[in-house]
């Protein structure tokens, strides 16, 4: 007999283009995932109202270059549902539910709500939908009743509310509709960006999976180095340039090794150092980039997975909702 998967659930905003922060963070680990689970992975177009209600406007393009990542990513549709958060009204009614019994002193701590107010300034955060963006996220959650959820150390707040918030059900109700979900926490690498800081849109300091070669070489070939390599007959230490992280990343260990020797001693040049991990970053995007192509020449081969994988994934999420109409009594 086939032992039965444990199931992973996990979302990704469609708030830009995604980029090597997003691909080695966040898509490489759903794709080892994949492999050992029954994955379902959405893309959290609602989550996107909660900091962007005021211009809409390219919300689904961004979901539409989102999915074609996915899948030339490596995301497998045979392996893993996909689909899209507004195509499953039931996210919407159990968020409603759930709200009506969420205290607000739980969402009021949450770290990320007055962080993201100072962080984006610009916009009107102070909204009944971005207060309480996190009930919405338990609801995504607890809908499908995974038994882990990919997260980082810093994600592990909003988990908890989610437990706290099944506990806080089942409690009320006299019921055990809901199981709480177990993080599975991930190891997510902080890719430096062509700036020196973390690679993020904020910034517009990002190498993006649809950038074309041209463009990923002229980004690296522009990217800062060790500021203490003013000429090029000047020694440079490695551990400070953000050029060396990438190497780290993408350059077989031979090749590290003897960058990190002849940068200290000026053996090589910027440009040079630029220019290998460049070849190295273009080998790796090229399948990807083949499949983009693929993909946005001919999207419909992406609406059917979407199709399908929304289907699948409203199953499940009726047959949650049903539970707790019952618990519930209505």
């Amino acid at each position: 007999m086939t032992a039965i998967r444990k199931r992973v659930l996990s979302g990704m905003q469609p708030s830009g283009l995604m980029h090597l922060g997003n691909y080695l963070g966040a898509l490489e680990n759903w794709k080892a995932l994949q492999e050992q689970y029954d994955c379902y992975f959405f893309v959290a177009d609602w989550h996107a109202l909660s900091t962007n209600y005021a211009d809409t406007s390219r919300i689904r393009m961004f979901v539409r270059d989102m999915l074609i990542d996915w899948l030339a990513g490596g995301i497998d549709p045979e392996r893993a549902t996909i689909f899209i958060q507004s195509r499953i009204p039931e996210h919407a009614i159990l968020h409603l539910l759930l709200s009506m019994m969420a205290p607000v002193s739980w969402l009021e701590r949450n770290p990320t709500y007055k962080e993201k107010q100072e962080e984006i300034k610009e916009k009107d955060l102070t909204t009944y939908g971005f207060l309480g963006y996190p009930v919405l996220q338990a609801a995504d959650i607890l809908l499908y009743k995974p038994d882990f959820v990919p997260v980082g150390k810093d994600q592990l707040p909003h988990l908890e509310l989610t437990r706290e918030l099944a506990r806080r059900f089942n409690d009320i109700y006299k019921t055990s509709v809901f199981p709480e979900p177990k993080e599975h926490l991930t190891k997510f690498p902080k890719v430096i960006g062509t700036d020196g800081r973390k690679m993020s849109k904020s910034y517009h300091n990002t190498i993006n999976l649809s950038d074309t070669e041209p463009a990923v070489r002229q980004k690296l070939k522009t990217m800062v180095t060790d500021p203490a390599r003013v000429r090029r007959t000047d020694p440079g230490n490695p551990d400070l340039c953000p050029v060396y992280e990438f190497h780290k990343i993408y350059s077989p260990q031979g090749t590290q090794d003897q960058i990190n020797k002849d940068c200290r001693t000026a053996a090589i040049g910027c440009i040079d150092c630029k220019k290998l991990v460049a070849d190295r970053l273009v080998e790796q995007l090229t399948p990807i980039w083949d499949i983009r192509a693929k993909l946005t020449q001919d999207s419909s081969q992406v609406d059917e997975i979407v199709d399908a994988g929304s289907k699948r994934a409203a199953t499940v999420a009726k047959a949650t909702l049903q539970e707790v109409n019952e618990a519930m009594k209505i």
